[in-house]
């Protein structure tokens, strides 16, 4: 089992911070978990662990203390980031309106060598491969060993297209946390669409890497660089694959979406709408990696069956990875767990269904709306559907005054505090296999049809009815 190594260069950032801000955290004995300084004028000068903040003096930032910083950094771009030559370390300024400096965020940037034992296999595969996640929970350092581990073990061309020097650090000679790969420099952020093709004509690499791809343009040029045969690893904006999928900027990376009208023929075999949405193109990247916590990763093998799989409505195939305090890789879930959950022949995907242990809706009495807290499924797509439908619903910020709570299947199985909270106080749980318009659509319809069996030869508590057409639906 390979020894993770975290190298940070501390020393060197500390010594361009002020006297007093760098003996205070000198003091500190869990410095080795710094995760940044900050320094804004006029304020306590703080420090920002795991934990929290921390303040590091009780007497308030300079302009003497900032000025001291910026005489010690190289100099800021027009993105308002500098760096410390052959380090990882990221300092960002803040100004104001005449364009001095007001604010300083100093950011720890560390090597962390070994962290790719989780997906070995999958850096072998020799496939274009994506990471998304929260920022900060790991993604470049990521794209960092992947470039080391290609160029140095796998003896790959290598080129880095390092956009504000976030990969192999400030300087003209890159960190040697990248090994041998080679780094290309982004001069401006909007021009790294530009850069990447130019990385592709003029030095014949073999995988490109590029952090944080953002913009249609990036998108674009990030096609066109696999369709010539170069690899890619990259990180985008997002969370998860079902993200991407419905982002319009960014959902040509895994393939993109467009509307499909089908026959009647066609429409009844699916058990669908007639309009339905299906993938568009092939998807650019191969493999999908969701970093979910720092030892915990998602993988997504085949991300075009994963997408059309999302817009039919049922979850994409994940295998679940976590490193143990020891070590030691385990898979704690596999992919064939989602397929044995899918609904049977003749159901319509998307249905909404409930908990295990939930007891069946109350309607309210008297005219009172129908409250939902959407746990972990997205409050806008719910609003929008409850406005196409007859149900009179009322989507709260939390549990204690809802009526039921709609949530993700993945959600339910993993059971996370505030939903067992809910569940031992009795409140009904409704389930829905992925955060999707269908999905949540079908659950809409599903708790009408449930309501409105309730109240036989009644209008039902809860729902309003719609005038013209629109309420025959319900008869």
């Amino acid at each position: 089992m390979r020894q993770q190594e975290i190298v940070d260069d501390l020393d060197q950032l500390l010594e361009v911070l002020p006297g007093p801000i760098r003996a205070a955290l000198e003091r500190r004995p869990d410095l080795s978990g710094l995760i940044e300084v900050v320094m804004d004028l006029g304020r306590l000068p703080q420090a920002r662990f795991a934990s929290g903040f921390e303040f590091l003096s009780e007497h308030p930032v300079t302009a003497e203390h900032l000025e001291h910083v910026l005489r010690r950094t190289g100099g800021f771009g027009p993105d308002n980031r500098a760096g410390i030559e052959r380090t990882l370390h990221r300092i960002s300024a803040i100004r104001n309106r005449a364009g001095r400096v007001v604010g300083i965020t100093c950011r720890i940037g560390r090597a962390v060598f070994g962290t790719l034992d989780i997906v070995r296999d999958v850096v072998e595969l020799d496939k274009s491969v994506l990471f998304v996640g929260r920022p900060g929970i790991g993604k470049t350092t990521m794209l960092r060993e992947f470039a080391r581990v290609l160029a140095d073990e796998l003896h790959k061309r290598v080129i880095i297209v390092d956009t504000s020097n976030e990969i192999a650090g400030d300087g003209d000679i890159p960190h040697p946390a990248i090994g041998s790969a080679r780094r290309m420099q982004v001069p401006v952020t909007t021009t790294q669409a530009d850069v990447m093709i130019e990385a592709v004509e003029n030095h014949m690499p073999e995988v490109i890497i590029v952090d944080e791809i953002g913009t249609a343009l990036e998108a674009e040029a990030a096609r066109t660089i696999a369709e010539r045969g170069v690899r890619l690893i990259g990180t985008a904006h997002g969370n998860t694959l079902e993200n991407l999928v419905f982002n319009p900027t960014l959902s040509d990376l895994v393939g993109g979406i467009q509307a499909v009208t089908l026959g009647d023929e066609e429409a009844r075999k699916r058990g669908t709408q007639k309009t339905v949405l299906e993938r568009k193109a092939p998807p650019t990247f191969d493999v999908l990696i969701q970093i979910e916590e720092k030892d915990r990763l998602a993988i997504c093998r085949d991300v075009a069956s994963a997408v059309d799989r999302i817009v039919r409505g049922l979850p994409p195939l994940l295998e679940v990875r976590v490193r143990r305090p020891d070590g030691r890789v385990d898979v704690v879930r596999d992919a064939s767990e989602d397929r044995a959950a899918e609904p049977a022949a003749g159901e319509l995907p998307g249905r909404g269904r409930r908990g295990a242990a939930s007891e069946p809706v109350r309607v309210p009495a008297g005219r009172r709306p129908i409250r939902i807290f959407p746990y972990a499924v997205s409050r806008n797509r719910l609003e929008r559907a409850i406005r196409e439908s007859p149900l009179d619903i009322e989507v709260t910020g939390t549990f204690h005054d809802a009526d039921m709570i709609l949530t993700l299947k993945g959600q339910y199985r993993r059971m996370p505090k505030r939903l067992k909270e809910a569940e031992q106080k009795g409140l009904p749980i409704r389930l829905i296999r992925s955060n999707t318009v269908h999905q949540i659509q079908a659950f809409i319809d599903d708790l009408a049809e449930e309501l409105e069996e309730t109240s036989p030869g009644r209008e039902p508590e809860g729902i309003r009815q719609p005038a013209g057409d629109a309420g025959r639906r319900w008869k």
